[in-house]
C-alpha cells in the first residue's frame, strides 16, 4: 500500500511524527513537506506549492494523509484529476486545531479580529477529507464543540448539520512517539538515579505563553517562602523574546536552578529527565503532551492539571493523586511531594507512556489505513 504524508510544517513534533510513521509502518510511505516556519503562510499558501509538487510526482498513493496545517480543500481542487482518476483516499490528521488553540494577546490577527480564518481552513479541510483523525480525545471533542460555536456566530446559513457530518468521519488515532531513544543501560540509569534529599523538578516545555510558566513560577515562590528545599532544571525551547516570567525565575531562584536553557544535546536532555523527580505541568494548551510523556517514560513523577488532554492520558479515575483542579490544590500537592520525596520516588508511570511508543502502536495505524482503503 502506498501512502503520501503531507506536512507543510515539517519541524519539531510534526516532523518526528512523519519520520517515525515512515520508519515503523509496513506500508510504503513518502513524505511531501515544506520547511517548518511561517505557520500562517503555510496554512494559506502551502497547499498551492504542495499540489504542484504532487502533480509532477511519479508516486501515486492509495492514501493521502495530510496534516491539519494544510488547506486540504485547495490541495484537492488543484489535484482533482490525479486524485479522482486514481481513486485516492484523503485523510486529515489533527496534531492541534486552530479553534481551541489559545491565541497570544499580542498576535496582530487577534487585534484585527482575523483569527477565525485559520479555524475555517480546518473546517473546509474536514469537509473535503474522506476521513479525519485526531491525536487525542480532547483534541477531537474540543474541536467539534468549538466548530459548532464558530458556525453559530455567522449571520445565517450556519450549516450546523455539517458538524455531525464531520463527527461521523472522525476518530481518535493516538499519537505515536519516538520513546525508544530514551532507553539506556542499567548502569547508566543507576548512576542517574543517585539522588540527594533535595527534589529536582524539571520544566521541559516551550518558553511560550500557552505553557503557562507563570503558575509554575508562582508555585515555587510559595515553596521558597515556606523554606522548602528544591532544585529546578528549566529546559525546553526558547525564542528571541523570552517571557519576563523566565527572567524573573532566573533571578529569584539563583540558588535552586541547575539548568536554564535548551539542553545542549539529546543525551543531555535525556539525562536530566532521568535525574528529575517531578514534572510539574501548568499548561493552558496541550492537545497531546509529548514532553510530559517523555518525562514519565524516564520515571519522573507527574503533577498535572485536571484539564486538557491529561485526564484521559493518565486515567484520572485511577490516578487522582497526580491531578490538581485549581492553584490551591496544586500548592498543597506540590508541598506534599517535596516533603515526601523518598516516598514519591518509588512510583512509576512509565507503562502509561510505553503504549504510545511507535513500535507498539504502529499496528493500529497500519490496520486503520488498510480499513480506510
Amino acid at each position: 500500500m502506498n501512502i503520501l504524508l503531507i506536512e507543510p510544517f515539517y519541524t519539531g513534533s510534526h516532523k518526528n511524527f512523519c519520520d517515525q510513521l515512515k520508519k515503523y509502518s509496513k506500508h510504503n510511505i513518502k513524505i511531501l513537506s515544506m520547511k517548518g516556519q511561517f505557520w500562517k503562510w503555510r496554512m494559506h499558501g502551502g497547499s498551492i506549492y504542495l499540489a504542484n509538487e504532487f502533480n509532477t510526482m511519479d508516486f501515486c498513493p492509495n492514501l493521502i494523509l495530510a496534516s491539519d496545517m494544510i488547506d486540504l480543500s485547495t490541495f484537492i481542487s488543484l489535484c482533482k484529476e490525479k486524485i479522482v482518476n486514481n481513486n485516492i483516499k484523503t485523510a486529515l490528521y489533527f496534531h492541534e486545531n486552530q479553534l481551541t488553540y489559545p491565541w497570544s494577546k499580542n498576535d496582530r490577527d487577534v487585534k484585527l479580529k482575523r483569527d477565525v480564518h485559520y479555524g475555517f481552513i480546518n473546517y473546509t479541510s474536514c469537509m473535503c477529507a474522506d476521513f479525519i483523525y485526531y491525536n487525542s480525545n480532547y483534541n477531537m471533542s474540543s474541536y467539534l464543540k468549538a466548530l459548532k460555536d464558530m458556525l453559530r456566530n455567522f449571520p445565517d446559513y450556519n450549516m450546523l448539520d455539517t458538524v455531525d457530518v464531520i463527527k461521523n468521519k472522525s476518530k481518535v488515532l493516538d499519537l505515536g512517539l519516538d520513546l525508544k531513544k530514551f532507553d539506556i543501560d542499567k548502569d547508566l540509569e543507576s548512576n542517574l538515579n543517585i539522588k540527594d534529599d533535595i527534589p529536582l523538578i524539571v520544566w521541559n516545555h516551550r518558553w511560550e505563553y500557552d505553557k503557562n510558566f507563570k503558575d509554575f513560577l508562582e508555585a515555587f515562590k510559595i515553596m521558597k517562602k515556606r523554606n522548602i528545599k528544591f532544585k529546578l532544571a528549566i529546559l525546553g525551547e526558547s525564542y528571541s523574546k523570552i517571557p519576563k516570567e523566565f527572567l524573573e525565575a532566573k533571578e529569584l531562584f539563583k540558588e535552586e536552578i541547575v539548568a536554564f536553557s535548551k539542553a545542549k544535546s539529546f543525551n543531555d536532555y535525556r539525562n536530566w529527565l532521568y535525574k528529575a523527580d517531578l514534572a510539574l505541568v501548568t499548561s493552558n494548551q496541550e492537545f497531546f503532551g509529548i514532553s510530559f510523556m517523555e518525562s514519565i517514560y524516564c520515571n519522573t513523577y507527574p503533577l498535572l492539571p485536571n484539564r486538557l488532554t491529561y485526564p484521559d492520558l493518565l486515567d484520572i479515575n485511577k490516578n487522582k493523586e497526580i491531578f490538581y483542579s485549581d492553584f490551591n490544590e496544586l500548592i498543597n500537592k506540590l508541598e506534599y511531594i517535596l516533603k515526601n520525596i523518598s516516598v514519591i520516588r518509588k512510583y512509576s508511570f512509565k507503562d502509561y507512556a510505553k503504549k504510545y511508543c511507535f513500535s507498539n502502536i504502529i499496528r493500529v495505524y497500519d490496520e486503520e489505513f488498510e480499513k480506510l482503503i
